[in-house]
């Protein structure tokens, strides 16, 4: 018995979507099933993404090998004091790795000039240069625009 006879409602054919079909095409009742919404945050630029991902697998595998140490104690393992060395060595790798996604990210938002602040000083040199390049723009045009008139470069007559 399908979802359709429970329910008491015909079953109809519902064709796949190809390259030759428009999704909801010539269907009114027609609903998506989910909408396509704008990412609430910015992705993270590739160095950082790189560093995190690193990052969880280091420390993914460190839990791993503490979890191995810790049941090859109870067990009384040989391997117990080699897993409890490598699980030591991979708590500093962690670190390392986390500390690198910090650092890589810091790098980043300054080279890139990342401002998240309105009031930033960054904005504000922004702004001065742009106003200097349209002082010296008009300047330029001034001088152009003399040196149209015909004249030999002077402002008034002698």
């Amino acid at each position: 018995m399908g979802t359709a006879e429970r329910c008491g409602t015909p079953e109809r054919e519902v064709p796949a979507a190809g390259a030759d079909t428009v999704a909801g095409e010539g269907r009114p009742g027609y609903r998506p099933l989910w909408s396509e919404e704008p990412a609430r945050r910015r992705r993270m630029p590739d160095p950082v993404r790189t560093a995190a991902v690193r990052a969880v697998l280091v420390v993914a595998v460190t839990l791993i090998l503490a979890m191995v140490a810790f049941l090859c104690t109870l067990a009384e393992s040989w391997l117990a004091f080699p897993m409890v060395l490598a699980s030591v060595a991979g708590t500093v790798v962690a670190t390392w790795g986390v500390l690198d996604v910090w650092v890589t990210r810091q790098v980043w938002n300054q080279r890139h000039g990342v401002v998240s602040a309105p009031s930033s000083t960054a904005r504000a040199v922004r702004r001065e240069r742009r106003r200097a390049r349209r002082q010296a723009r008009a300047a330029d045009r001034g001088r152009e625009r003399i040196g149209r008139r015909g004249g030999a470069g002077q402002l008034s007559h002698p």
